[in-house]
């Protein structure tokens, strides 16, 4: 691999510790000599922060890093959490405080560092309104399965009643549970539904879709203008067959594959109109090799697929952040 030229001062990485997507990131920017802070924000309130208002800057001081963020020229906001604070036995108020306090100070840092990010943090919130990718996508020419988002039994049953469809959440696929490890929601089937449904499907609404008989699962990494195409074998196994990661089979065969130039286009622009550089779309294809549109994650993962076809995925955003 030939290595870019890079002219940035410095990039800032946002994370958390237990990210291994942004080790590969780390292992670019050290291949390449590139200087690099990473911030993971659980760890903030344990540092320092300074704001001046006479000169406008920003200096953040975490486990012996310095960082003014003056000297940011890049940065990639790659899952950060909650910042962590020690609990008062004394006081139960004292520890929400301080989380409110350095979330509001995180938010702010976002703020001072608008323009520089790859994928702006509030562009990824607005990016994952799952009805506006929706209409985004038909109006650029995708192939949509026909979808509802209800808590509406009655209109649930009525479009179930017409077709084989298949449901999944809206915002959040796993659930946290406080004695054990959260469970992952995945997409499923959904059998006809009757009256015994309607407190269930009352709860939340829930998106309901078409099913597409499958041949297959594509995901869709963009990177800036670089789209980095992968055919998921997801109907080799019964597990896999509506959702491709459930069991998480290591078997399951990942191939790198080269999109026609329309369809990487319209992956591209899609990824502009919602404000993103960075963009995982998920497409499926169909038994008469057409591909329809399922959804975009703005931060979805892609280490994994580095790893299993060679893609250089970490090479291209380290590109996007020094140019």
């Amino acid at each position: 691999m030939v290595k870019a030229s890079c002219n940035s001062e410095m990039i800032l990485l946002v994370t958390n510790k237990r990210d291994v997507t942004t080790d590969f990131v780390v292992r670019e920017l050290d291949a390449r000599d590139i200087p690099f802070v990473r911030l993971n924000t659980e760890d903030i309130a344990s540092g320092e922060v300074i704001f001046d208002l006479a000169t406008g800057g920003w200096v953040v001081q975490v486990d012996d890093q310095t960082l003014a963020l003056d000297a940011v020229t890049g940065a990639y906001y790659r899952r950060p959490v909650a910042p962590l604070v020690d609990t008062d036995p004394d006081d139960a108020a004292i520890a929400p405080y301080r989380e409110g306090e350095w979330s509001a100070v995180l938010k702010s840092i976002w703020n001072e560092l608008e323009g520089r990010w790859f994928n702006s943090p509030f562009a990824i919130m607005r990016a994952e309104d799952k009805p506006r990718q929706l209409k985004t996508a038909i109006k650029l020419g995708f192939k949509v399965p026909e979808t509802i988002l209800t808590n509406n039994l009655d209109r649930a049953v009525a479009f179930r009643a017409e077709r084989s469809c298949i449901g999944k959440p809206l915002r959040h696929a796993l659930l946290d549970d406080a004695i054990g490890p959260g469970r992952v929601i995945f997409t499923n089937t959904i059998p006809l539904l009757n009256e015994d449904d309607r407190d269930a499907i009352s709860l939340a609404p829930v998106i309901l879709q078409s099913e597409i008989p499958k041949t297959c699962d594509i995901r869709v990494t963009v990177v800036g203008d670089r789209v980095f195409a992968t055919r998921i074998g997801s109907q080799e196994t019964a597990d896999t067959k509506t959702d491709w990661r459930k069991g998480s089979n290591p078997a399951l065969s990942h191939s790198s594959l080269v999109l026609e130039a329309n369809t990487a286009e319209r992956c591209r622009v899609l990824t502009r109109e919602l404000g993103l550089g960075f963009g995982a779309i998920d497409l499926v294809e169909d038994v008469n090799g057409q591909l329809w549109f399922l959804e975009i994650n703005p931060n979805g993962q892609w280490a994994w697929i580095e790893t299993r076809t060679g893609a250089p995925i970490s090479a291209a955003i380290v590109d996007v952040l020094c140019a």
